[in-house]
């Protein structure tokens, strides 16, 4: 006779949840617990991406739409990707995902079989490895925080063997904010091609970069697009979490599989998100710009506390995080985002959760008000000098 676990996929039991998601639910039900955990803009939707979806609504446009998308999207992602140099037929070379991470799991699934290997750049988002786990494949980490939390072509290198896939990166990266150099994105690019494995590239944070740093997508060197494929959405530099609306950039071959999978388990996006996706990517990019240059300011807010603190921080070239170092105050990063919750009404995620490179460390949202995050800055300080004592 089955027992209750029989009855479930074992795959699914060895996963964790998500421990971004376990601090989120702690905050339920305590108005008085400041958030610094989860990576999402306290800015509203722009109003102008707004109206175009009510006025899709009003107008009763409620179908279905191709499992690929509405064209008139496709169109307007294909323009905009010009601009980093990437160039893709928005017919067949575009899909249109429900967020970012849908086409995480749409292009892991696609592309990966059981035993194959996948190497993963860490600390990193906290979808990458389970869901590539959940294929059957082996994950292969790459530990950044050795050097300065960029990944170099040496490592990436070092860890190809027979049985490599892929490699996937972030960049600008979650947790860390960093973003990997032009020449050494260049270098993995050649290593990419030399391997011909394939790069995923999550550059959900592109449009959210500092100090006149520019992105630089590593599908825009030569050779280069055959073996790329580019994760990106809209939940980010146009604060339009809720609304679920990602893409996917790759060859024709990959996204010919990964549309029959979409088509399967969500069909399409929201069709008033994509409408309004459209809008944002044609009339949207003042408001853009103005949430980048406030993040930019909270940003140096944040990163001047911490290092008042005497805490080692690297500073963020882009995305909206910091993550400061916690390693001489004698705590684990899980305890210590434990008890500053408990006992000072703060959240932050601990590094522990974002693999090789993260434990030591605690990920720190600055996409909050000024006044708040000078109020929870000032709590973490206090916090600070009771391990200290």
């Amino acid at each position: 006779m089955n027992t209750r676990e029989d009855r479930l996929s074992k795959s699914m039991q060895n996963i964790p949840p998500s421990g971004i998601r376990k601090f989120f639910e702690m905050l339920i039900g305590h108005d008085d617990v400041i958030s610094l955990s989860v990576g999402e803009p306290d800015f509203p939707t722009p109003w102008v991406i707004r109206e175009e979806a009510y006025y899709h609504l009003e107008k009763g446009h409620t179908s279905y739409t191709s499992n690929w998308g509405l064209i008139e999207l496709r169109e307007e992602i294909a323009k905009y990707m010009e601009r980093y140099n990437l160039y893709y037929n928005p017919k067949n070379e575009i899909l249109i995902t429900v967020g970012a991470s849908e086409g995480v799991d749409a292009v892991l699934r696609a592309i990966l079989n059981p035993g194959d290997e996948i190497i993963v750049v860490q600390p990193c988002y906290v979808n990458y490895t389970p869901l590539a786990e959940l294929t059957g494949a082996k994950v292969v980490p790459i530990d950044t925080s050795v050097n300065g939390f960029y990944p170099t072509a040496e490592q990436i290198e070092k860890a190809i063997t027979p049985k490599t896939k892929c490699v996937m990166m972030c960049s600008p990266n979650n947790p860390t904010g960093t973003m990997i150099p032009k020449d050494e994105l260049e270098k993995i690019a050649k290593v990419v091609v030399k391997n011909q494995i394939w790069c995923i590239s999550d550059e959900i944070y592109c449009e959210l970069a500092y100090d006149g740093a520019e992105h630089v997508s590593v599908g825009s060197f030569p050779g280069m697009k055959d073996y790329t494929i580019v994760l990106n959405g809209f939940s980010k530099s146009f604060a339009m979490t809720g609304w679920r609306i990602g893409y996917i950039a790759a060859p024709s071959e990959v996204l010919a599989q990964i549309v029959k999978l979409h088509g399967y388990n969500t069909i399409c996006a929201p069709i008033f998100s994509q409408y309004a996706a459209v809008e944002g990517l044609r009339h949207g990019w003042k408001d853009v710009e103005k949430m980048r240059v406030s993040y930019q300011q909270r940003r140096n807010l944040m990163y001047k506390a911490f290092c008042d603190m005497g805490l080692e921080v690297p500073e963020p070239t882009g995305a909206f995080y910091m993550f400061p170092s916690i390693k001489n105050l004698g705590i684990s990063s899980e305890e210590f985002a434990t008890q500053l919750f408990q006992k000072h009404n703060v959240a932050v995620v601990p590094g522990s959760v974002f693999g090789l490179g993260g434990e030591g460390h605690i990920r720190c949202c600055y996409a909050t008000a000024i006044d708040k995050m000078k109020t929870a800055l000032d709590r973490i300080a206090e916090f600070v000098e009771e391990l200290r004592k």
